[in-house]
């Protein structure tokens, strides 16, 4: 597979012909903010965190969908996009009921994380406080609407790494949510299979293990990690 050179932040860069500018970025050790990326699956572009400027191009692209090509000149942090991700983590926290010190996954958060290293101090934005429901049906998980950031990834695990397709999106804009099936309360769901991937991909305190308590939601990802590498590598498929 031919090669692209391209230059990041002044960097003469190397990254293969079908690599996103993010993969090439972190091939040289350049740190790009996300929330909805989750290595093992596929990219949706939905949190904009990950926005790079690209010169010659006016608008700013997301690092994790778009490709690399030769001679790209790639700046990932610069006063306009640090404006855009401080602005982008604060509409998150004002959409929806993130009140960290209640949260499962407070000091464990990705959200939180952001927004301490983005150097957001406070919410310009009115907060919404929106009246969503926690979801206990299931025996073993919850899933509290009132942390979710909508970043799919607990509906692409679901459906790229476990093949349920248990979880899914539904609404737009402020009454968009993650469902169950067709919409249905997560335990009476046919097709969930216990796994736990989703709680595992979740970035915030949304999805978590049943009997959990603050500051308890610790993610270990290497499950998620081991199954993508061994089907790359086709580990598991039998010799003849």
């Amino acid at each position: 597979m031919a090669a692209k050179t391209l230059i990041i932040n002044g960097k003469h860069v190397s990254a293969e012909e079908n690599a996103t500018i993010l993969e090439a970025a972190t091939e040289a050790g350049i740190s790009i903010p996300t929330l909805c990326h989750l290595d093992g699956v596929y990219d949706a572009g939905a949190c904009r965190l990950c926005l790079v400027e690209v010169a010659g191009i006016s608008k700013l692209l997301p690092a994790c969908t778009t490709k690399v090509a030769e001679g790209m000149d790639v700046s990932t942090d610069t006063e306009r996009l640090r404006k855009y991700r401080r602005m982008t983590l604060e509409l998150l926290f004002a959409e929806r009921n993130h009140v960290c010190a209640v949260c499962v996954s407070n000091n464990h958060c990705e959200l939180q994380t952001l927004a301490y290293s983005q150097g957001m101090e406070h919410v310009r934005f009115e907060y919404r406080f929106p009246k969503w429901e926690v979801d206990n049906t299931h025996a073993l998980f919850g899933m509290d609407h009132n942390r979710c950031i909508l970043c799919t990834r607990c509906v692409r695990v679901c459906w790229h790494i476990e093949g349920a397709g248990t979880k899914n999106e539904s609404g737009r804009g402020a009454k968009e949510r993650i469902i169950t099936d067709l919409n249905q309360p997560w335990g009476a769901s046919d097709t969930c299979t216990n796994c736990g991937k989703c709680v595992m991909a979740c970035p915030t305190g949304a999805l978590f293990y049943k009997g959990s308590t603050v500051s308890e939601m610790e993610r270990d990802r290497s499950k998620l990690e081991f199954i993508v590498t061994a089907r790359e590598k086709k580990q598991w498929i039998a010799s003849e």
